[in-house]
C-alpha cells in the first residue's frame, strides 16, 4: 500500500543563484522561507499537435514543449528580527527585479532595478518528494488591512524538472522572520497620504506589476525567465475628510504628482517602510463602513530619475 502523501507535511527553500539556471543546493539550515498559503503548478507547458495524416479516425499524437513551473505563496511582512540583516524574504524580492543594500546594524533597503536581474532556485518539499525550480523569477504584492497580518505575496516561474523523491530534510531554521505585526493604533509609524498626514489608514495593497516571460528557444542557452517591464500601482483606503482639510478630488485632475508613504512597526529590527515618491492619483471614491465615510484612492507609481520608483526599507 502506497504510503499517503501528508499537505502539513512541507518546507520550502530560496536561494540566489551565483550563474543563472544553476542550482546553488539551498539548505534547511540558511534558506528556509517561512511561508502560507502555496499553491504550486509542477509543470505547465504547451500542447502540440503532430496532426498527422493516417488512414484512419482517432488522434494522431500529442506532444508537450516549453515546459516550466509556477509557484505562488505568501509571506508575513516583518523584519529579520534584527536591524541591518535581511529577511528571509529577501532573496525573493531580488528575484522580483530589486537590488537589495544592507548597512550594517541599521537596515536592509530594496530599490527596483532594470537590469542585471538576479534570480533564484526554490526547493518545494512535499513530504517524500521535492520540487527543484531553478531559474526563477517572478512578481510580488503587499497587502496590509486592520486586524489582519500584512503579507507579501510571491508568483515566481522558474524551469521545469521531474519531482525526485527524497525524505523530508530536517534542521530547519526561520531565524531571519520575526513574529509579524498586526497594524493599529499603536505600532504605526508616520503616514504620509499624498501631502495629508492621515491619523489613520484601513487598508492598503500594492501591486509591483512586473511582467514575466518564460522563454525557451533553441540551442542550450534558449530557456530563460525574464522581466520585461514592471507597472507598480497600489489603493489605500482611510476615513473621510472634508476639502478643506485635504481635497483630494482636485488633486486627482491637477496631474501633480505626490508621495505616499508609511512604516509598519515601532521595533528596530521589525520595522518595515514603503516610500513611494512620485504617485499618479486617479478617481477617489466614498463608501460607508460602520456608519463612518471612507474614502478609496487608487494610484500609479512612477520612476523620478529611473529605477526610484519606491522603496522597501527594513530597520
Amino acid at each position: 500500500m502506497a504510503t499517503r502523501i501528508l499537505t502539513r507535511r512541507r518546507i520550502l527553500l530560496c536561494a540566489l543563484e551565483t550563474t543563472y539556471g544553476t542550482d546553488p543546493v539551498p539548505t534547511t539550515a540558511a534558506n528556509a522561507v517561512l511561508i502560507k498559503n502555496l499553491t504550486i503548478t509542477p509543470m505547465e507547458a504547451t500542447v502540440v499537435k503532430r496532426d498527422v495524416i493516417q488512414p484512419w479516425m482517432g488522434n494522431s499524437g500529442t506532444l508537450l514543449a516549453e515546459a516550466h513551473a509556477k509557484i505562488d505563496f505568501e509571506v508575513e511582512l516583518a523584519g529579520s528580527g534584527t536591524a541591518g540583516t535581511a529577511p528571509g524574504w529577501g532573496a525573493l524580492m531580488q528575484a522580483c527585479g530589486f537590488s537589495q543594500t544592507i548597512v550594517a546594524t541599521t537596515s536592509v533597503t530594496y530599490s527596483p532595478v532594470s537590469a542585471v536581474l538576479p534570480s533564484v532556485t526554490i526547493y518545494y518539499y512535499l513530504d517524500g518528494q521535492v520540487h527543484k525550480l531553478t531559474g526563477c523569477r517572478g512578481d510580488m504584492s503587499i497587502s496590509m488591512a486592520a486586524k489582519q497580518i500584512s503579507t507579501i505575496k510571491f508568483s515566481m516561474t522558474g524551469f521545469f524538472a521531474p519531482a525526485t523523491t527524497v525524505v523530508l530534510p530536517t534542521g530547519t531554521v526561520f531565524s531571519t522572520q520575526a513574529e509579524p505585526i498586526i497594524p493599529g493604533s499603536t505600532n504605526m509609524g508616520a503616514i504620509n497620504l499624498f501631502g495629508y498626514a492621515a491619523p489613520a489608514i484601513e487598508k492598503f495593497d500594492f501591486k509591483l506589476g512586473n511582467k514575466v516571460a518564460f522563454v525557451n528557444r533553441i540551442g542550450a542557452g534558449g530557456q530563460y525567465v525574464y522581466l520585461t517591464d514592471r507597472a507598480p500601482s497600489g489603493s489605500v483606503d482611510f476615513e473621510a475628510v472634508t476639502p478643506d482639510v485635504k481635497d483630494f478630488f482636485t488633486m486627482a485632475t491637477s496631474a501633480v504628482n505626490q508621495a505616499f508613504s508609511f512604516t509598519l512597526g515601532t521595533v528596530a529590527g521589525n520595522k518595515v517602510a514603503i516610500n513611494c515618491p512620485s504617485c499618479d492619483v486617479l478617481n477617489p471614491a466614498i463608501a460607508d463602513n460602520n456608519g463612518v465615510q471612507m474614502m478609496t484612492i487608487p494610484f500609479d507609481i512612477d520612476p523620478v530619475a529611473g529605477n526610484d520608483d519606491l522603496t522597501i526599507v527594513v530597520t
